[in-house]
């Protein structure tokens, strides 16, 4: 986990894990290895995802949630058809909606919900690393201890680690392994 207070660089360096942002200096390194050039930078991107603030942002209110869950897989090239849908729907299921919902747009989702299809669509390709940033905080009490149950069962089930960003030190102790203190943009 990263912890810190508002405006000392949790988020961008969030943004910078998942290569959304460039840093200005140092480097970004997969595996030992740095992350440089074109290919290196997908290979980047297809092993670490990242689940915003505000689901609702990160969605586009004009696809629907199947739509939504299964373009990362139809850019990567991942799959045929039926081994696409057959895929987003075991994640619907993993992150506690049904293959009904695929058909849904986000405006007709609750806020847990659509945190829930935003959470499936970052596992959709398996990545090594996901970048949770602040995936919580818009959420309510209880919808929030919901969510973070499911992130700690996933990460728990399917082995996933977590770059979790997070002002909420009760949740941070029941998801994180270790945790970092950011202040003025340096770990500490």
């Amino acid at each position: 986990a990263l912890v810190g207070e508002s405006g000392c660089g949790k988020t961008t360096l969030g943004r910078i894990a998942a290569l959304l942002h460039a840093p200005s200096a140092g480097q970004v390194r997969l595996e030992g290895r740095p992350v440089v050039g074109r290919a290196a930078v997908a290979a980047l991107r297809r092993r670490v995802q990242t689940v915003f603030q505000d689901p609702f942002g990160s969605l586009n209110p004009r696809l629907t949630v199947g739509y939504s869950v299964t373009e990362p897989l139809r850019i990567h090239g991942i799959g045929n058809a039926a081994a696409r849908r057959a895929k987003v729907e075991a994640l619907i299921r993993a992150v506690g909606l049904g293959p009904e919902d695929l058909r849904r747009y986000p405006h007709q989702f609750s806020g847990g919900q659509r945190q829930r299809i935003a959470i499936a669509r970052a596992l959709a390709l398996d990545p090594a690393l996901v970048v949770l940033d602040e995936p919580l905080s818009s959420l309510d009490v209880s919808v929030q201890s919901q969510v973070l149950n499911l992130l700690a069962s996933l990460k728990r089930d399917q082995g996933l680690s977590y770059l979790f960003i997070s002002h909420d030190l009760a949740a941070v102790e029941h998801l994180a392994d270790r945790i970092a203190v950011m202040y003025l943009g340096r770990v500490v």
